[in-house]
């Protein structure tokens, strides 16, 4: 995928919706793209993460304890809480098919999350929902 192809991809994606195409550019050459295959773990519950991933195509499954616990596709993100809390993933994130997504080191979130706020928002928008959900789940 080149520059602009990745840049539109960007653009598409709610994450990263508020920023201009030059704040995009420099998200652009901030993420790796990386590829996954079918049944590849990408993070595995109570090992030290890695980074954090933004879904560009596929999906992923969350489990805990090798239970299903939530599907996650284009646009979603994961390993953001074991970054920001400095703990190992409490799930495996598995590719359920060919995925593809936006890679960025564990030590780089929190500098790209300063120069981004609208990014910040937008994720803190994104777990609220999830914790939302999930207490919705439980009772």
């Amino acid at each position: 995928m080149d520059q602009d192809d990745r840049v539109d991809a960007l653009a598409g994606l709610s994450l990263f919706g508020d920023l201009g195409r030059p704040q995009l550019i420099e998200v652009a050459h901030t993420f790796e793209e990386e590829s996954f295959p079918a049944g590849q773990r990408i993070l595995r519950q109570g090992f030290a993460g890695t980074g954090f991933y933004v879904i560009l195509e596929g999906q992923v499954a969350v489990r805990i304890d090798g239970d299903d616990r939530a599907m996650l596709g284009k646009g979603d993100f994961f390993g953001e809480m074991s970054l920001l809390l400095g703990e190992a993933p409490v799930a495996d994130v598995v590719a359920t098919g060919p995925l593809r997504v936006l890679h960025l080191g564990g030590p780089d979130l929190r500098a790209f999350l300063e120069r981004h706020p609208t990014v910040m928002y937008r994720m803190l928008q994104a777990v609220a929902r999830r914790l939302r959900n999930a207490n919705r789940w439980g009772s």
